[in-house]
Order: C-alpha cells, then structure tokens, then sequence
C-alpha cells in the first residue's frame, strides 16, 4: 500500500497514542520512524511499532516520560531520558547543543535511561543541517561477543558522523559495528526470509542463515577483530562513561519483557569555523566533488537523502502486513 508521509506518521502516532504514550512524545518518535522508513531503513522504521506499542502497554518504556535536562558543564548537556523513549531525548539534545557548540567550539551531550536510538545518521544529519560537525555513539543490548568469545557482550553499537558541504547536502557516515544492523535480521525474520551466512552466528558460534537461529545466538563483528574493538570503545562512549546500562545488562529491545532497556547515546557537536575558518565549509565540499568526480564512487549519506526525498515527493510503499499490524494495535 503507499501512503504519504503525512499518512504514514498518523498511522503511527494512532497506534502509539491507543498504547498510552502522550501526543507529544508519539509525535517524536512517529517522526523518527517514518523518516526512517524514507530513508530506506526499514528495520528502524515501521516494523518498530509494534514492539515499541507492546512496551509503552507493558511498562518498559514509558511513554509519558519526559526529557529531563542538566548542565553540569559549560560544554556538558546530561539528559536524563527517563526511560522514556529516545526520540524526545534526541529532540532535545538538537534544540540545546547547537547553541553550546557555537559558543564554544565544541560541546557534549549525553543521555542515559534511553531506548533504541534509531537511524542515527538521520539525528546527526540535523546537526549538519544547523552548521555543525557531529559524531553520535549509541549502544544497544547484547548481540555481539568480544573478539575470541562466545557469548554475546557488546551490541551491535553504531557509529554516526555527519558534517556540512557548502551548497549540497551533508556527508553522513552511518554504520553498526555488526556486519549490518540486528534490525536487518528482525526484518527477515518477520517476512519468513533467510539471511546471508556471514551475518551472524547461532548459539552454539556456528554461522547461519535462519533468522530466528541468529536473533537467537549473537551478531558477526564489522571487519573481526578491529570491530569488537571499535564496539568495545562505543559502549565505554555510550555506557560507561555516562552511567547507562552496559548492552549485557539492557533487556530486549524486540519484545515487551523484562525492565527498561536504559542504553545510552553520546553526541559530540563541533563548530567547523572554529577549527577550519571561514572558508571550511568551501574544503568541505571540495573533498565531496573529489569523491563525486569519481565512476562509481558514493559520498555517504547521498543515497539515504535521495530516497527521503523521493518519499517525500511519491509517498511510501509499506507492506500490507506492516499496515494491518499497527491498526491492529491497541
């Protein structure tokens, strides 16, 4: 079925709303979902809703909480999502560091008590959209084991960077330090398919096609040993340093069990006129023409942006089955 955007997020804020999450925070994170769903990432999008429903009713997250924000720094924004869902948490962390960062060069936020943090490019891509560098860390619960192990310890823990380029759209580097998003695998798994055998590995380490056997057992690290390591410094980032819980202590974010999932997000905002000058922005998009000239070469980030924008003009196509889950909630 396709709808328009506007079609699709009143789908979700419907289904969120009937699930007891207040209007305001069901716009966040209807927002985030359909911009997800636009961008290609459909794991992150609205094959969400359904789980995310199921956690408001049950307690997991709650979805009245609001934001609470602190600065204990001049440079340092602590949020406090409340575990609540991220969405309302990152809402606000793109409406106060901007100001921080202009001011000073550089500033931090980080915010704990969170949920899943989504597609990230999609958040640092609003920090580029204000002027700004910005590099995002997020954990997520354990799918992941430490380079040598068997059990999993990390999750799959993305990385974000988006940076402006005078006169085009911004670079954006979005990556799981899985060999793809876990949300890839919950996606097959809801549409019957196998996955590719170097994904992830079941239980027992043996690698598998069968999506359930791999949402079951633990995720292939990105690039083997320097991955586990780069997951490893993403969860000191995003949990250790800021008082969230460890991915090996956060419950499921695919199901309705167990307490709040309380992962953490780290965001860096960089003022590039701070440390390039006035002409930076001009680098910028010399480096982004050097990579365009090239046969066959992408810049990060443009394919994402090109599909945004043709949902925006086309609509989405969404899977009948998609669409009758979420009216069926609640």
């Amino acid at each position: 079925m396709k709808l328009t955007l506007d079609e699709a997020e009143a789908l979700v804020l419907g289904a969120l709303c009937r699930s007891g999450v207040t209007e305001t925070n069901a716009a966040s994170v209807a927002r985030a979902l359909i911009a997800a769903e636009a961008a290609g990432q459909g794991g992150h999008g609205l094959r969400r809703v359904e789980a995310y429903s199921a956690q408001a009713r049950a307690g997991k997250v709650d979805g009245r909480a609001m934001p609470v924000a602190a600065r204990p720094r001049s440079g340092v924004l602590t949020i406090d999502a409340m575990n609540g869902y991220a969405y309302p948490a990152l809402d606000l962390a793109v409406a106060e560091l901007p100001a921080m960062a202009k001011a000073q060069g550089i500033a931090i936020a980080t915010i704990h008590r969170s949920h899943h943090a989504g597609v990230m490019g999609l958040t640092v891509g609003r920090f580029a959209e204000q002027g700004l560098a910005a590099l995002m860390f997020a954990n997520a619960p354990a799918s992941m084991a430490p380079w040598g192990g068997n059990k999993a310890l990390y999750g799959t823990n993305p990385i974000a960077f988006a940076v402006p380029v005078e006169g085009d759209d911004p670079i954006v580097v979005d990556l799981a330090l899985s060999k793809v998003a876990r949300g890839k695998i919950m996606a097959a798994r809801q549409k019957g398919e196998a996955i590719p055998d170097d994904w992830a590995f079941d239980v027992d380490g043996q690698p598998t096609t069968d999506a359930n056997l791999a949402m079951d057992g633990f995720m292939a690290p990105l690039g083997g040993a320097k991955g586990a390591a780069l997951a490893m410094m993403v969860e000191i980032l995003s949990a250790g340093l800021i008082g969230a819980n460890y991915a090996f202590e956060a419950s499921s974010l695919f199901d309705d069990k167990g307490p709040p999932v309380g992962l953490g997000q780290t965001i860096i905002a960089i003022d590039p006129v701070a440390t390039g000058g006035s002409g930076v922005f001009g680098r910028l998009a010399l480096l982004a023409e050097e990579i365009g000239a090239q046969e066959g070469a992408r810049i990060p980030g443009r394919r994402g942006q090109g599909l945004a924008k043709t949902a925006e003009a086309a609509g989405l196509e969404i899977e009948d089955d998609v669409i009758a889950a979420i009216k069926a909630i609640g």
